[in-house]
């Protein structure tokens, strides 16, 4: 029987396989994330040409990218992922198409710095498919075929003049666009001297910088705007810290240390989270998942590699090895400098891991490299990378399902808040200290908030703007926690106007319901376990700015159904009904949920319908469950005992009954 066999006309199909393999499994699941929305929301309500001035401060070339992408995908959240997985498929296919110009006799480890880039596990914002697709990867993309089309120039001088131009001009769309890749450009001088490796050594530096001129012209008059983009534009706020080093007697530690630091983060700790995915919980089904996806990979990739028809001799090659390290060891640092100056910190954790694109090719050509180097036996490199290759799989896929979770979160938080506020005046702040949301900030939020509260087309001004207490307030540009402070906010070419005394302040737990505060029931008495950065400023909430009788926002499609038969659904009614003074229809709501088995996870969750009991003449009801609530969770004590307290004055409730409680749940009795 004759063995299955592959050329190398099977490749790109095999990297698309491995695209959708890593990164399209959950698409149908995602959503937006991060600025996502901020350029969901004006492409929406302003239209894709509004991304032109909405660039003009902040990296003003990249305006045109986002108006002709979002000219056709506008604000699709499927179209949005199915573009990034042919984006990210197009990375890789750059990289085995450009390096095979230069390394033309290389092609198997040229295809493992392909696979190596395709499911590099430093960067993890694949899912952030909006905005990083038109900020970083085009641009990315542009540069990765621009090297490939200078090794073609140099190997066909024939068409030396128009492939030189049209690497120019790649060059140009990849520099101008963002400042990230500006350290990469010195990979094409060796890149270059790599290819002229005929001539002698004398004769082969002269080429080379014969060669390289027009690119380092280019690249000069990138470096004189952003130099002059630095000091006038939106990005100023950095700091520099890297040319604030400069004469102060610091450079040099610091450089090595940021050098140990950004060889150690990139080089190998990106690459040794992988494991990660083996130290699961095993009773998880994200762990079955994982391995069972690992295996797949692992056999399927191994499968591929062992029957792949190789043209040259597929040896090791210690010559090929060490250009790679050479040549990653230099990616990683040059990919750094910009992030460095702009005194970034290199992380792997979200949001700072995008930093990881600038430095991705340096990351992969050094693994690839320190295999071939270490591993001469062909067989084991096969079984080696295929074992990289499978637990990166696994950890990209760990990677996309919590941004899953964190779309479920998106949407269980924004169909709560509608429940629990119909609508508000206009110029209404929102404050909370933070959000169970990993991938999403304050601002970026206020985008859907908006498009649900306030869907104008065409408007500049917001109505209403979330913000976090313990990142914003007291912060530069931004007031004290304290009444009547103005809050005037930019957002791209739309702003809002309004003040700390138009705030309603909410908390939003990880276990639990929406709490909107006020002085009354959700006071900092109530809830003084909870973060000072949350209860210092609940003084400002204004829960009257809360109009309880609008009808329900219609929710963009995005969020789905609502789901009106969980606990929150009936909490948050019967938190919109107190407000109302309806005791009736809240103790009404709280014996609807109990049909339904409902409990709270949250205890503090009961206080409504304890008080709503109690002042529908059920004390017995009420009493039962608050001695229950406060057995399980001390810390809803006071809370209960305010509560009692009121009761203590209440016509409709035995005031003897009252104190019997007070004294089981040892709270200080009413005089």
């Amino acid at each position: 029987m004759k063995k299955i066999r592959f050329s190398l006309k099977s490749v790109p199909l095999m990297l698309l396989v491995l695209t959708i393999l890593t990164y399209g499994l959950l698409i149908p699941w995602i959503g937006f994330y991060w600025d996502d929305w901020n350029f969901a929301w004006i492409s929406h309500f302003l239209g894709a040409g509004e991304f032109i001035p909405a660039f003009q401060p902040f990296r003003p070339f990249l305006g045109p990218i986002f108006t002709a992408t979002t000219s056709i995908l506008h604000e699709s959240t499927i179209g949005w992922q199915l573009f990034g997985l042919l984006v990210r498929f197009l990375l890789a296919f750059a990289v085995w198409w450009s390096l095979n110009k230069v390394w033309s006799g290389h092609t198997r480890q040229v295809l493992t710095v392909s696979l190596f880039v395709l499911v590099f596990p430093g960067y993890g914002q694949q899912s952030v498919a909006f905005t990083h697709i038109n900020q970083e990867l085009i641009p990315l993309l542009a540069y990765l075929f621009s090297f490939g089309v200078t090794a073609l120039a140099l190997r066909s001088r024939a068409r030396f003049i128009p492939l030189t131009l049209l690497s120019l001009a790649l060059t140009f769309l990849g520099l101008f666009t963002t400042e990230y890749f500006i350290g990469l450009e010195i990979i094409r001088f060796f890149l270059i001297m790599i290819l002229l490796a005929d001539a002698s050594p004398k004769q082969r530096i002269l080429n080379t910088i014969k060669h390289y001129s027009p690119y380092l012209l280019l690249w000069l008059a990138n470096a004189a705007w952003l130099t002059y983009y630095y000091r006038a534009g939106g990005y100023h706020s950095y700091g520099m810290q890297g040319f604030k080093l400069l004469g102060t007697g610091q450079m040099a530690p610091a450089l090595l240390e940021e050098f140990i630091g950004t060889l150690s983060t990139t080089g190998f700790a990106a690459w040794f989270q992988i494991f990660r995915v083996l130290t699961q919980p095993v009773q998880s089904l994200s762990f079955w998942l994982s391995i069972g996806l690992v295996a797949l990979s692992f056999g399927a990739i191994l499968f591929y590699l062992l029957r792949l028809d190789f043209p040259d001799a597929n040896l090791g090659d210690d010559h090929w090895a060490l250009q790679a390290l050479g040549l990653g060891l230099l990616g990683i640092i040059a990919g750094r400098i910009p992030s460095w100056v702009a005194g970034l910190p290199l992380s792997l954790d979200f949001s700072w891991d995008r930093f990881m694109l600038s430095m991705m090719l340096g990351a992969c050509l050094f693994l690839a490299g320190l295999i071939e180097l270490l591993i001469k036996s062909d067989a084991r490199k096969f079984y080696l990378v295929a074992l990289v290759l499978a637990l990166s799989v696994a950890h990209q896929f760990n990677t996309t399902n919590s941004y899953r979770r964190d779309w479920d979160q998106q949407k269980s938080f924004f169909w709560q808040l509608s429940w629990r506020i119909p609508a508000m005046q206009p110029g209404t702040i929102l404050i909370t200290h933070e959000l169970p949301i990993q991938y999403e900030s304050d601002l970026s939020l206020s985008a859907p908030l908006n498009w649900i509260y306030a869907p104008k087309p065409g408007s500049h001004q917001l109505d209403y703007i979330l913000l976090f207490s313990e990142s914003r307030f007291g912060q530069p540009g931004f007031p004290a926690l304290l009444p009547n402070q103005p809050v005037d906010i930019p957002f791209r070419t739309a702003s809002f106007h309004g003040s700390t005394s138009n705030a309603i302040v909410f908390y939003f737990p990880a276990q639990g319901c929406l709490k909107v505060f006020d002085p009354v029931y959700n006071n900092k008495k109530v809830f003084a376990n909870l973060p000072y950065q949350l209860t210092n400023a609940i003084p400002l909430s204004d829960p009257s700015r809360i109009q309880t009788h609008a009808a329900p926002p219609a929710l963009p499609s995005y969020f789905g159904s609502p789901l009106q038969d969980g606990w929150c659904y009936f909490y948050e009614k019967a938190e919109l009904a107190r407000q109302d003074g309806d005791w009736s229809g809240v103790a009404k709501l709280g014996r609807q949920a109990a049909k339904l088995g409902l409990v709270p996870e949250d205890d503090f969750e009961w206080l409504p319908f304890i008080e709503a009991y109690a002042r529908t003449a059920d004390v017995n009801e009420a009493g039962r469950l608050s001695l229950n609530a406060a057995k399980e969770n001390p810390l809803v004590g006071p809370g209960l005992c305010a509560l009692w307290d009121r009761m203590a004055t209440a016509p409709q409730v035995d005031p003897g009954k009252v104190q019997q409680l007070l004294a089981q749940m040892k709270c200080q009795a009413h005089p």
